[in-house]
């Protein structure tokens, strides 16, 4: 875990730090003033020799892989927005057992790809008893595009092409495509799938990255605590409409029950030969 800004973790002080954050940002261009934190954000980029506009798009990117994986079903290891220069990413977000698998020299989608190739099915050859990698490939290059769906979703501008994120996602599409156009229309399809996935979750997406340029490096539970929290934060604001519009139901019949029965009344106080018969 990261330490540039310490948070308290499941705490009602975190979630008003965190809702606090997404209201107001994390603003470039501070300076020397009193808020110390957000001066360590700036020390922080500087030394990274990145923008504040770079680091937000690193920070949804990263969070797209995230909640992407984790509605797919996926375990999320964790995710960072810090680089590293060693392995030359901006950003990570891993899978359980993937820091050790890079260790250990594999982790890389060539080296699934290397791993299978030998054991897929040749034309005419029965893909039943390969059926999980067809859809492991397939939920996986839907994750490898969920970053750029996010940037598209949340920004204005057109994403930074994805390197690695496209070579991976080719990488393993060649375990079932068997052309460059085929591959091309399968990632093209995986992009707009993941764009469908995270559609709906748009507000954890925004949230998830704020708390991540935050602390910079969330674990898996930190991860599925903050979707956790999201979700039961939107559930409440759900159930606060219901219970607003039913009462404004109850006082809507109400006054209409009061008005009949003031107009039944003043029907009844009036003479009879008034009467309608």
């Amino acid at each position: 875990m990261s330490d540039e800004v310490p948070a308290e973790k499941g705490s009602e002080a975190f979630l008003g730090k965190v809702a606090a954050a997404v209201e107001a940002g994390l603003e470039p261009g501070h300076g020397s003033g009193p808020d110390a934190e957000l001066d360590d954000y700036d020390r922080l980029l500087a030394s990274f020799g990145r923008t504040f506009d770079e680091d937000v798009r690193i920070a949804i990117h990263e969070a797209g892989h995230a909640v992407c994986a984790r509605v797919l079903g996926h375990a999320v290891g964790g995710v960072t927005v810090n680089p590293d220069p060693v392995r030359g990413f901006e950003g990570l977000c891993w899978g359980v057992g993937h820091e050790e698998a890079f260790a250990q020299g594999g982790g890389d989608a060539s080296h699934v790809r290397d791993a299978l190739c030998s054991v897929m099915p040749q034309a005419g050859e029965d893909r039943r008893p390969v059926a999980d990698v067809f859809g492991n490939v397939y939920s996986k290059c839907i994750e490898f595009m969920a970053g750029r769906a996010a940037e598209r979703m949340l920004l204005d501008e057109e994403p930074v092409v994805p390197t690695d994120d496209l070579r991976q996602a080719r990488e393993l599409a060649m375990l079932i495509c068997s052309s460059e156009e085929a591959i091309d229309a399968f990632i093209a399809h995986c992009d707009l799938a993941a764009r469908d996935l995270l559609m709906p979750y748009g507000y954890v997406l925004m949230s998830l990255s704020v708390i991540l340029r935050i602390k910079r490096t969330l674990d898996g539970a930190e991860i599925d605590q903050i979707i956790r929290d999201m979700e039961a934060q939107k559930a409440l604001a759900v159930e606060r409409r219901r219970r607003a519009e039913w009462r404004e139901r109850e006082l809507a019949a109400s006054r209409f029950r009061a008005e009949c029965e003031r107009t039944s009344a003043l029907s009844l106080s009036r003479p009879a030969y008034d009467r309608v018969v």
